[in-house]
């Protein structure tokens, strides 16, 4: 008799199948507008929960430490293959658990403890493992940062400045919270400059650059990571990518046996399924509406009188500063979540309140654009937006635009029930 039940999730575990249930209903009848989160279809999903989740394959393919990995390295060839196509790579590693993961192979491949790197100050729009102080990245390595002026910009001048400096081993460029295009041949040159190592942080934008609707970090970077969830819309994991063959051979042994053991196969075989849905033809199309979607946003939030950090958008977020206001960033997170409308506090430029607190909330249209909406859509919702924040304590409006949007958000399906 076999010890694996055969039950369905209802059966087995109603209190976990209730909770999925409600989530669902979160997603759905909610307006997902973190820039950070996204929608997966059913393929992708399908894959995580595959029978591959079952299976050790500590290594690479073709050099495992398991026996029984011949379809394990069938599939994590495949995504090797489909990343390099889509980015114009030589090499890529897909095992990262996570893009956290990734940056911290990318310095325990090319850093000695304590050296030093030169990244995105937090308050300005960087990630925490580009050297913040809390985070590894800032307690291993010597970190010092770069910033925006007050235009909301990199200033590319002021960099090198810094740079000349600082003399740092890595600068890392790329963002959390940064809403304009990202020059990376700049950047090149100036780590070309002070013979620094130049890596690429493109979480955020992997998406618009698959699409050619960012500039790529291919040739200028030497290396690069990004997630392959957020505008990317596959399961949450990191990927690591170069040309350079001595920096892959260091990235491989960093990640494993240096930061993971097994590799997650079931997560691979689903980022194979989301970078073949990536090379379609259909792609461009959604990363341009993901754009056009943000520009709405921008224009509406504009006319009605809110300050944007840089004025605006050129991708896929904005960032929307309340310096001026009497209302911080988490007092309009929990209106707008009142509202059914998902965002999340983020600290600005200049920013006078602690990071749980913050100035200014980050908005996003990937996830909202994989449903199907467009510009008539973000017109709507931007206004909504924008009287929620007019009327910060207005509990009856709230309530009755979130009324408003749900009946919204029914037009725009994520999921049967058959197929999550």
């Amino acid at each position: 008799m076999s010890f694996i039940s055969n039950a369905s999730l209802e059966v087995a575990d109603s209190e976990v199948f209730s909770i999925i249930e409600k989530e669902l209903k979160r997603q759905t009848n909610h307006l997902e507008m973190i820039a950070s989160e996204n929608f997966t279809s059913p393929a992708v999903m399908q894959a995580m929960g595959s029978v591959f989740t079952n299976k050790y394959a500590e290594g690479y393919p073709y050099k495992r430490y398991y026996s029984g990995c011949e379809e394990a390295d069938a599939v994590e060839q495949l995504a090797i293959e489909r990343v390099c196509k889509i980015f114009g790579c030589a090499y890529a590693n897909v095992q990262p658990h996570s893009g956290s993961q990734a940056n911290a192979a990318v310095y325990a491949a090319l850093l000695q403890a304590g050296d030093r790197i030169l990244g995105m100050n937090l308050s300005d729009g960087g990630h925490l493992t580009h050297g913040s102080k809390p985070s590894f990245s800032g307690k291993n390595y010597s970190a010092f940062y770069y910033g925006v002026e007050l235009d909301g910009r990199i200033n590319y001048d002021k960099v090198l400045e810094i740079a000349k400096i600082t003399q740092p081993k890595i600068i890392v460029c790329g963002a959390s919270a940064y809403a304009r295009e990202i020059d990376f041949k700049k950047f090149k040159e100036i780590a070309d400059e002070v013979g620094a190592i130049l890596f690429a942080d493109i979480a955020h934008v992997a998406g618009l650059v698959a699409a050619k609707e960012h500039m790529s970090p291919f040739p200028y970077a030497d290396v690069v990571t990004t997630t392959t969830h957020k505008t990317l819309r596959g399961p949450r994991g990191g990927v690591i990518m170069t040309n350079d063959e001595e920096i892959a051979k260091k990235i491989n042994s960093a990640i494993f046996p240096g930061i993971q053991g097994g590799p997650l196969v079931h997560i691979i075989a689903a980022k194979a399924v989301a970078f073949k849905e990536v090379l379609d033809s259909s792609w461009r199309e959604y990363a341009k509406q993901v754009k056009a979607n943000a520009k709405v946003l921008e224009r509406v939030l504009l006319e009605r009188g809110f300050e944007l950090v840089s004025g605006g958008t050129d991708n896929h977020l904005v960032l929307v500063s309340f310096l001026d206001k009497p209302f911080s960033g988490k007092d309009a997170d929990t209106a707008l979540a009142d509202a059914g409308i998902t965002v999340n506090k983020n600290t600005v430029p200049g920013e006078k309140r602690t990071p749980f607190i913050t100035s200014g909330i980050r908005i996003g249209s990937p996830a909202l654009t994989a449903r199907g909406m467009r510009e008539k859509e973000f017109e709507f919702i931007a206004n909504k937006i924008c009287d929620v924040l007019d009327n910060i304590e207005d509990k009856v409006l709230h309530a009755k635009i979130n009324k408003e949007l749900e009946e919204l958000a029914g037009n725009f399906v994520i999921y049967n029930q058959s197929t999550y």
